[in-house]
């Protein structure tokens, strides 16, 4: 399948920053499965100083400088991005879960997907016992570990109410597990804090859906927003296949990846420093439309 891809991203604040400094993480990558055809930011206004790169994960960041006062800041990416189909793995063939939370320890490989950076606590997930032994209940001993990480899928999205404004961006997994409320953030942390509490790899990705109209029954939560879901590392052989709690379906084509890290805060899509006064308003606008 292949997308165009637009997304506006305006940043309005209280009174004028005279001078702003940010990395965004608003290109989306190539990686198996995703081929970015072409993409490009236009940003206003225009940074004095603008430059590419990649970080440590493979994930597209600018950095930019804007120097002149200004009361907001709109970000517009512009993108078609092709999708391959979903190639399913059978769950029960998968190995069991002990298995590879002892080959995910014993890895020498360091790379960026290697799964040794993806099983520890990181800024924004905690192993939380709670969530530990919620998660342990679907983790009976010898089962295939994405059967396993699927049924947890399904108790989470019956647990956990989906519900905007429960929490914010700010809120940590333990929160928002006890609330039993949240969005897709909520959803990726609290599986992630879960799958890594027992020692498996876990990542967290930040994308799209396809859009759908809204009155289409089978609308996923989280289109026409920027979404969230998790990888889940299932050994050498089936590797990280993506899965989404929120939805509770597996990660598809009709998924587009925009960045993966180990929480959200590798993959916050505006970082940065501002000089300025009061508070600021985020305002997101996605569409992500198949190309006939």
């Amino acid at each position: 399948m292949i997308y165009d891809v637009r997304q506006t991203t305006t940043c309005t604040y209280a009174s004028p920053a005279a001078h702003a400094r940010h990395v965004l993480r608003l290109m989306p990558i190539n990686r198996n499965g995703q081929r970015v055809q072409v993409a490009a930011l236009q940003i206003t206004p225009e940074p004095v100083h603008r430059r590419e790169g990649k970080d440590f994960f493979g994930n597209r960041l600018t950095w930019i400088d804007v120097d002149e006062p200004h009361k907001s800041l709109t970000v517009r990416l512009t993108a078609r991005v092709a999708v391959e189909p979903l190639v399913e793995s059978d769950p029960v063939t998968t190995p069991a879960w002990e298995s590879v939370r002892e080959e995910a320890f014993a890895t020498g490989d360091m790379g960026p997907l290697s799964p040794a950076h993806f099983l520890f606590p990181s800024r924004m997930v905690s192993l939380d016992p709670e969530i530990r032994d919620y998660t342990r209940v679907s983790f009976a001993a010898g089962r295939p570990v994405l059967d396993a990480a699927i049924e947890l899928m399904h108790r989470l999205k019956a647990d956990i109410t989906y519900e905007f404004g429960a929490t914010t961006v700010t809120t940590t997994p333990p929160m928002s597990f006890a609330l039993r409320r949240g969005v897709c953030q909520d959803f990726a942390h609290i599986m992630i804090s879960g799958l890594r509490g027992i020692g498996l790899p876990a990542a967290y990705v930040s994308g799209y859906l396809r859009s759908s109209p809204p009155t289409d029954e089978s609308r996923l939560q989280g289109a026409d927003a920027m979404h969230a879901w998790v990888l889940v590392w299932c050994g050498a052989d089936a590797g990280w296949i993506g899965i989404d709690p929120t939805n509770a379906i597996l990660a598809s084509e009709e998924h587009v990846v925009l960045a993966i890290g180990r929480d959200y805060t590798d993959v916050a899509p505006i970082d940065g420093v501002l000089v300025g006064a009061g508070e600021q308003r985020i305002d997101v606008a996605v569409s992500v439309t198949p190309v006939s």
